[in-house]
């Protein structure tokens, strides 16, 4: 039985863990799109999404948590006041996973990981098939 836990071990301990995943979350609000492993991204796009959304609420509380995980303070202005009020219409899903191949070194696979801009829905409309009518036999 597994209780209680927590995700993905990325084959480190606790603190190299979240000091993995806190310099991906803040890579993440710098650049807004960063490419890494998929197990990594995998493993921090659940929160990365829940600070968007503490950051969309923007209370003292909900900015103090994200303080806990984003040390830089510029790098929370950015969050609080320039990316969150991108997604105020958006319910979730903040984020993205664009598979890039496989990595020459360890053949790892790697993902572009960015932030959704807009509502970007991608309607795929077929072209209407053009058959020749064949000749009727008489």
């Amino acid at each position: 039985m597994a209780h209680q836990v927590f995700g993905t071990k990325l084959n480190r301990d606790t603190d190299q863990r979240q000091a993995l995943l806190k310099g991906l979350v803040g890579a993440m609000v710098r650049s807004e799109a960063i490419e890494t492993t998929e197990a990594k991204a995998k493993a921090v796009k659940g929160l990365i999404e829940n600070l968007v959304t503490k950051a969309r609420r923007a209370s003292l509380s909900d900015v103090r948590q994200i303080e806990e995980v984003i040390i830089d303070k510029d790098l929370v202005h950015k969050l609080v006041h320039e990316l969150a009020p991108r997604f105020k219409s958006r319910p979730g899903g903040y984020t993205r996973l664009i598979k890039l191949g496989n990595r020459s070194g360890d053949n790892a696979p790697m993902v572009r990981m960015e932030f959704v801009v807009g509502q970007t829905i991608v309607v795929a409309e077929s072209a209407p098939v053009k058959t020749k009518a064949k000749p009727k036999k008489t």
